[in-house]
């Protein structure tokens, strides 16, 4: 019920007028998070998703061999290939020349003809192209094919088509399209080149031969790279295995069943504890999984399993391998092709594929070629058969400390490891709470009395977290300061844990403005992305920013958070006072609230995985057993002052 200014009821009506229909592409500009997600960073990256996909298509049918991908000095994107064009001539029903109606109509497109069209495609199922269009400044085709070349320019999101030009005569054939994304649909249009060139290099490995050129001509970013694999996906597992010890050279299954082509490597490792599978299907990857996962989990189980009893290293009375303990230390890619009258994903993004008969398919083959390869690799399979029972026996030490920390939970009145240290909230809302996971029992001290006790809890933390990368399950759940976590969350761990049982919203690292502090952020990002990577997926997770300088002038007060910024506050200002924060600590309560804790003054940085193969290649780098990778990558990507120069042997330190 609406009221205005005086509480007063005001008329609404709801009758056919009320009813709007968005005509053409309107409705995306209208809602654009439904059909590219979100207008942030990941979104406006997925207008350059949906433009290469469309060429990959091409290429999946055999057509295309070579894909040019250029960042613009504008920031605007182009995007060519060498494939057969799209058909310019007038569309028999819509009367129009047909790029107008693929790129001004939702849902036109060659997905959906069998025949003629493709049998195998990714993007946005027939809308791609349209919702770039609807969603850029300008976009302009340009179309080499029957001899000659075609252009079209759309502007303002499609609303201005002007009319088709013929530029002339050529030779070659394939598409180029060149478009702008709107400044007032995203909060920024600057691209980010590594997250392109990732994501370039990622599909350049699962197509064989496939050449990709990105390209970036902004202004002091000049740099052009080049990818091509003639191995594929064996190459993509390979790049992932490099510092992790691998155990077996990339194995290689490949079978057509239920008309699904299946395509899978897989490699394990000594150095690692965890699983690494990505999966994609027609070339998009699908971060949530689906049913290709489920089968490609079952059928390495079932592998595992029956080969460990053929050798004796299972007894009739022993219980079967968990398929946790058979896929630790696994990398693998799983790449499947469905036609498209078979394909069904969850959601508009295709995050999760739902395809039922792609179960079957892929468990049918990985666990048919697995077998064969365990029995053909004897020594290898002895030895990854020993690792799976190792985790099996970790696994359930890791079940005992849980079961234990679960007996202590239900006989006190507080959470166990957490009497005397946590300072809960008062209400009991989880979706209201926030934890506040804070450096140091002095700046826990401020943290306390300066919070809003109604909804604020605070968990202060006594020197610098285990470093979970390097250690198994077992000896997390035997660190003091990891269960005390574990318990305040209350959403369990691991397998076992579920974001939307956590006690809180939001779960804050608050540290010190310096070495240490970041170093503690990594540490605890690393626990939450091993153990807890759903907090981070439900977008729970956030980093505090305290100031690192307090300036007082006269009878005023402000802070600063960068030099930049205090340099800028000062200006000409005579007699002023600066005090450099070394710590949470030199804050006192109400200082540490009004800039830190304060919901209407602070700014918390939430933190999300773009990429999760790239972040967990970063992680064991950063924080695995290597001293060299993580001395390389630093020598290459970070840059200290001279002053500074001693941070470099802190951050290589084995910890």
């Amino acid at each position: 019920m609406a009221t205005d200014d005086k509480n007063k009821k005001v008329k609404q009506t709801y009758d056919e007028d009320s009813i709007q229909v968005l005509q053409g592409l309107e409705a995306v500009r209208k809602r654009p998070g439904m059909y590219i997600g979100s207008t942030d960073s990941r979104g406006l990256h997925h207008l350059v998703w949906e433009i290469v996909d469309n060429a990959i298509d091409e290429a999946l049918s055999g057509w295309g061999t070579l894909i040019n991908v250029i960042i613009e000095p504008d920031n605007s994107i182009t995007v060519s290939d060498n494939g057969r064009g799209i058909p310019t001539g007038i569309h028999k029903v819509e009367k129009r020349p047909t790029p107008e109606v693929i790129f001004n109509t939702l849902h036109a497109g060659g997905k959906f003809d069998a025949n003629g069209g493709y049998k195998v495609s990714g993007g946005l199922h027939g809308v791609g192209s349209s919702v770039v269009n609807a969603l850029s400044e300008y976009l302009t085709v340009t179309i080499y094919r029957d001899g000659k070349i075609f252009q079209q320019t759309y502007r303002n999101g499609g609303k201005v088509i002007e009319k088709p030009k013929n530029l002339g005569d050529t030779r070659k054939t394939g598409t180029t399209i060149h478009f702008k994304p709107d400044a007032k649909i995203f909060s920024s249009t600057n691209f980010d080149y590594k997250q392109i060139a990732q994501r370039m290099k990622e599909s350049a490995f699962l197509i064989k031969g496939l050449k990709i050129t990105l390209e970036d001509k902004r202004d002091g970013s000049e740099k052009i790279e080049e990818f091509i694999f003639d191995n594929g996906i064996k190459e993509f597992v390979t790049t992932m295995t490099k510092d992790k010890s691998p155990i077996n050279e990339p194995a290689f299954f490949v079978g057509d069943v239920l008309g699904i082509h299946i395509e899978i490597s897989l490699q394990y490792c000594a150095k690692s504890y965890n699983e690494n599978v990505l999966s994609f299907v027609n070339n998009i990857r699908t971060r949530d999984g689906g049913t290709h996962e489920v089968g490609f989990r079952s059928g390495i189980t079932r592998a595992f399993n029956e080969h460990a009893r053929m050798v004796g290293a299972l007894k009739d009375k022993d219980p079967n391998l968990d398929g946790g303990d058979v896929r630790e230390g696994i990398v693998a890619i799983v790449s499947i092709r469905i036609p498209e009258q078979l394909l069904q994903f969850e959601g508009q993004t295709k995050n999760k594929l739902g395809t039922p008969e792609a179960k079957q398919a892929v468990e049918s083959v990985t666990y048919e070629q697995m077998k064969n390869f365990m029995a053909e690799n004897g020594k290898i399979s002895e030895s990854l058969i020993q690792k799976a029972l190792t985790a099996a026996k970790a696994r359930e030490k890791a079940r005992l400390a849980r079961d234990e920390v679960r007996m202590v939970k239900q006989k006190t009145s507080k959470p166990a490891n957490l009497i005397g240290k946590l300072t809960p909230a008062q209400y009991k809302d989880p979706s209201r709470n926030e934890l506040f996971l804070v450096e140091g029992d002095s700046a826990g001290g401020s943290a306390k009395q300066g919070r809003d006790r109604t909804f604020q809890a605070i968990l202060p933390l006594r020197g610098k977290v285990l470093n979970t990368a390097k250690v198994k399950v077992e000896e997390v759940l035997k660190n003091e300061e990891i269960i005390s976590i574990i318990n305040a969350i209350g959403a369990g761990f691991g397998a076992d844990f579920d974001a939307s049982k956590s006690n809180y919203d939001k779960v804050i690292i608050m540290t010190d403005a310096d070495t240490d502090g970041a170093h503690i952020q990594t540490l605890l990002l690393t626990f939450f992305f091993r153990y807890m990577k759903d907090l981070i997926d439900a977008g729970k997770v956030y980093i505090a920013t305290p100031p690192l300088y307090k300036i007082a002038y006269k009878n005023l007060v402000e802070y600063a958070w960068t030099d930049e910024e205090l340099r800028m506050k000062i200006g000409n200002q005579r007699n002023v006072t600066i005090q450099r924060y070394k710590g949470l600590g030199e804050m006192n309560a109400e200082q540490l609230w009004e800039t830190t804790m304060c919901p209407g003054k602070r700014t918390l940085i939430r933190v999300t995985i773009a990429e999760e193969e790239l972040a967990e290649d970063r992680m064991m780098i950063l924080m695995g057993d290597d001293v060299e990778p993580r001395r390389e990558w630093i020598e290459d990507n970070v840059v200290f002052d001279a002053e500074d120069s001693f941070i470099l042997e802190d951050l290589l330190a084995d910890e």
